[in-house]
């Protein structure tokens, strides 16, 4: 007998994704790995940190929230209520505890029984969270309904990386939704390995010298292109009864809305909109308009036009060399407290586009059906 509430691969992966972001976070940079005694472990964890703040006793409970609440949906409806809340506030303690354990080992981290003490209470909280809301969501949710209807069978994956797309952006970058500069940090590390300046961007041009005209005609290229390909992205999930134009104007606001308070947390109030260049405006115009024109195209078009403006925008962005106006502007970066986030955020800024093409190209096959769905 089929089960009536079957269970949510997209709770699945996004806790893959989740428990992922947390453990670079927890780990970051991931350098000067030192082979300590674990003798000394018990010692380290009785000690109560030094130096704490509010901030980060709240920041740890709000980071394992939604970690809680994806355990609890993610066993669902093997484990259900009490069972499922044990379940997740057990994985999400034993997470922390592991994250902990491998801060010993990390210099520039500290192994504090306090970070795993509010941890494990914001999974307890998740936990509570997420049973209370699994019959909404799960067994009689609107929101179930609606993705049935909107979304394509087995488009789990490809949802969760429309869901990543706006955090992407948090990091600082060059241009506008100029995602996947690798070439940058292979010249960073082949220099710091032959201890020498070296950008391959600048070898691969052969030393051209670009003007300021061609470094605007760039970050047009790079802002129309990064925004449309994740815009048909996101359209190439969605069938014909979904409301794609204002899902995909949604999505893009998104995005916006977090470059701007990334900016002002890192940069100052002063910076909300330093985002929004000649370069940038000119490529969002053309994004529109490629949005507009490519609303209501077969899903096979889109989903190829999503390959091929994202290798666009990838070969572009790293053929560029520095942009200097972007170094000066990295002088007056402030993280602060957000900077192990960042470090997250970084790595998602990188693999966001390379994730996206290995989902285009691994789709299965779309179907006449799926076609006038």
């Amino acid at each position: 007998m089929q089960n009536p509430f079957p269970s949510s691969p997209f709770s699945r992966i996004s806790l893959l994704a989740y428990i992922a972001i947390i453990l670079y976070a927890s780990w970051f940079p991931f350098t000067g790995w030192q082979a300590n005694s674990l003798y000394a472990l018990p010692d380290v964890i009785r000690q109560w940190p030094r130096y704490w703040t509010i901030f980060d006793a709240i920041t740890n409970v709000i980071g394992y929230i939604p970690l809680g609440i994806l355990l609890v949906f993610s066993v669902y409806p093997h484990l259900r209520r009490w069972k499922a809340f044990i379940f997740a506030s057990l994985c999400g303690a034993l997470l922390s505890a592991t994250a902990e354990l491998v801060q010993f080992f990390l210099p520039s981290r500290v192994t504090s029984l306090l970070d795993f003490l509010t941890n494990s209470a914001g999974s307890v909280i998740g936990a509570v969270i997420g049973v209370w809301l699994t019959v909404p969501l799960l067994e009689k949710g609107r929101l179930r309904l609606l993705r049935r209807e909107w979304a394509l069978p087995g488009s789990s994956r490809d949802l969760v990386l429309i869901g990543l797309w706006p955090l992407a952006q948090i990091s600082p970058q060059a241009y506008l939704f100029g995602l996947g500069g690798w070439l940058a940090v292979i010249s960073q590390h082949v220099s710091d390995w032959l201890e020498m300046d070296i950008d391959l961007s600048v070898w691969l041009l052969h030393s051209i010298d670009l003007s300021a005209d061609d470094y605007l005609l760039a970050e047009t290229l790079i802002t129309a292109s990064g925004a449309t390909a994740a815009l048909m992205f996101c359209l190439s999930v969605l069938t014909k009864r979904a409301p794609k134009s204002a899902i995909a104007t949604l999505l893009l606001a998104t995005g916006l809305a977090a470059k701007s308070i990334a900016a002002v947390l890192f940069f100052g109030q002063d910076a909300a909109f330093s985002w929004l260049t000649p370069g940038a405006r000119g490529g969002l115009l053309i994004a529109l308009l490629m949005l507009y024109g490519f609303s209501f195209a077969p899903l096979v078009v889109q989903q190829r036009l999503t390959f091929l403006l994202l290798s666009i925008n990838l070969l572009i962005l790293n053929m560029l060399p520095d942009n200097p106006y972007f170094s000066v502007t990295l002088q007056s970066w402030e993280p602060g407290k957000f900077l192990n986030f960042n470090g997250a955020a970084a790595a998602l800024s990188l693999f966001w586009p390379v994730l996206a093409l290995w989902a285009v190209l691994t789709r299965p096959r779309i179907r006449q059906r799926d076609e006038v769905s």
